[in-house]
């Protein structure tokens, strides 16, 4: 693409495929406002084996014998819709004490991270052959997949880890939609990464004031918001403050 200033709102474990959102250029001041949007993935967990990293990189560590219905393992997935805390794993890249929790596992050390709220809005069986149950699960940033496969083997007695994950969608963007690395072309316009974003018209003297930085009056809208000239360009993302609508981001001119 020509440039150097390229951002992610998000990555991948490493043995997971699928969507990755890139900001280029200007973009990359909008990622922030990407990264806690809900993430959509399918994939397979495989009962009857518990690995050290929950998914099939790891050391098998347990075996048990697989006996769940397609019924019972429906029904340990519904269970888990909803909030909740989930506990980071042993083999993920978050830190405790300024080490990450992976680097420590590898040592043989054990830490464990404080629970972090997550949500689960869906979480359903596509198909079942087991050891297999192919699933589809929406959640919210920062949710652990293989934590969730872990959940639901012991749930119905057996054990299980992830061996297929592939992220589908991140708020209104989908896989579908996207470009191979290596075909990659044009990106999306700027307007993409907020249209999520509640919306918010300018009229000329506002989108004056905007272009500079100048706060504004409230908008009466919760949480961040994007702001548009009258053409239609996005100038930034504000939020109100009181009596005022202070900027988030501004957009450097093209």
């Amino acid at each position: 693409l020509g440039t150097r200033k390229v951002g992610h709102a998000g990555t991948l474990d490493p043995m997971a495929t699928g969507l990755l959102l890139l900001g280029v250029g200007r973009a990359t001041r909008l990622l922030r406002f990407l990264g806690d949007l809900s993430k959509t993935y399918e994939g397979t967990m495989r009962l009857g084996i518990e690995t050290t990293t929950l998914d099939a990189e790891g050391e098998v560590v347990r075996t048990s014998p697989v006996t769940a219905t397609s019924d019972e393992v429906a029904s340990a997935m519904r269970a888990l819709e909803g909030a909740s805390l989930q506990r980071p794993p042993a083999y993920s890249a978050v830190k405790v004490g300024g080490r990450k929790l992976y680097e420590a596992a590898r040592r043989g050390e054990q830490l464990e991270a404080e629970p972090r709220p997550i949500h689960v809005e869906s979480f359903e069986l596509r198909s079942y052959e087991p050891p297999d149950a192919r699933f589809r699960v929406t959640c919210s940033a920062g949710t652990y997949v293989r934590v969730l496969a872990a959940d639901v083997g012991t749930a119905v007695s057996s054990g299980a880890h992830l061996v297929e994950l592939r992220r589908t969608a991140i708020g209104p963007f989908r896989v579908v939609d996207a470009s191979a690395p290596e075909t990659v072309g044009s990106p999306l316009p700027l307007e993409t990464a907020v249209q999520h974003l509640p919306r918010l018209d300018l009229d000329p003297e506002e989108a004056v004031a905007a272009s500079h930085g100048r706060p504004l009056g409230p908008a009466g809208l919760v949480g961040p918001y994007a702001v548009f000239d009258p053409d239609g360009r996005v100038l930034g993302v504000y939020e109100d403050d009181g009596p005022r609508a202070r900027p988030q981001v501004i957009l450097a001119p093209s």
